[in-house]
């Protein structure tokens, strides 16, 4: 009885783990067909995008990436992303990992309800705010430029990233603060010379999830740098092959794969430390 139980329990356990794999696989086809789609009608003439949008193409039109690539300046504004995703994760990264430390180590009244204060914007919708945003940086001169869209990035994503780290922070001993007291080390120093290291992983999870966001971001560029041709990112200039009388979706298509892609492999090289910092995460704090 023994022997058939087990051999029964094992065969359910196999078509379990078998009908979990083709759950997740039909999920993920749901997800990627999208993608192969982009960059399949991407290799086509616009002819037959028109005619039939699922087939494949006859001949691929690579073409089509060299008309987007000379059109859209590519490389002058894969630079202006590459500034203002450095300068929005670099403020992000530094400001959030010291609150998230004071706030941790400081267990006040006062702490406790800067940290309410700190991470209350992430329920806050950004299309509630965005025409006083817009307002208010025109009278402080933040708009219009790379670096100052890079810094508005600080105000949204820092709420998050604060709440991932003081979950975090949480695991880390305190006992390392005091070893750090007793050697004269300030309380900038034991951050940066200690805490700030051992929180390589979680570091490594915010990263590449802002990278992802601030590069691929469409909405607060277009508020803020739209006008501004030396300023545009790659999905704004994407955009202008949209238009309200006439799309030129194999240039369109192509500008959003050209625009996306570095994002994409971005993610695909640090995807492991999303896991690896969610999983410390759930685990230490």
């Amino acid at each position: 009885m023994d022997a058939r139980y087990e051999a029964k329990y094992a065969a359910q356990k196999r078509a379990a783990h078998i009908a979990f794999l083709v759950v997740v696989i039909l999920l993920a086809a749901v997800y990627i067909y999208p993608v192969f789609l982009m960059v399949d009608n991407s290799l086509k003439p616009f002819k037959e995008i028109l005619t039939n949008v699922l087939a494949l193409p006859s001949h691929p039109e690579w073409a089509n990436y060299t008309y987007v690539i000379e059109k859209m300046e590519y490389f002058r504004l894969f630079l202006n992303n590459v500034v203002i995703t450095v300068i929005g994760i670099a403020g992000i990264v530094a400001f959030s990992s010291m609150a998230a430390y004071i706030l941790d180590r400081r267990q006040t009244p006062v702490t406790k309800a800067l940290h309410t204060f700190i991470i209350t914007p992430m329920l806050i919708p950004f299309q509630t705010i965005m025409i006083t945003l817009l307002k208010f940086m025109n009278i402080i001169h933040l708009n219009g430029t790379t670096w100052g869209l890079g810094i508005q990035y600080w105000g949204f994503g820092i709420p998050m990233a604060t709440f991932i780290y003081f979950n975090f922070m949480k695991s880390i001993p305190t006992e390392i603060d005091e070893s750090a007291m007793i050697d004269s080390a300030t309380t900038f120093q034991t951050y940066l010379l200690i805490i700030f290291p051992l929180l390589k992983t979680v570091t490594a999870t915010v990263v590449v999830l802002d990278v992802m966001w601030i590069w691929n971001d469409f909405l607060l560029p277009l508020l803020m740098v739209n006008s501004s041709p030396a300023s545009k990112t790659l999905v704004l200039a994407a955009y202008n092959f949209v238009g309200s009388l006439n799309t030129k979706w194999h240039y369109a298509l192509a500008a959003m794969v050209l625009a996306i892609l570095p994002s994409v492999i971005v993610f695909v090289f640090l995807q492991r430390y999303i896991v690896d910092g969610v999983v410390a995460g759930a685990i230490k704090g």
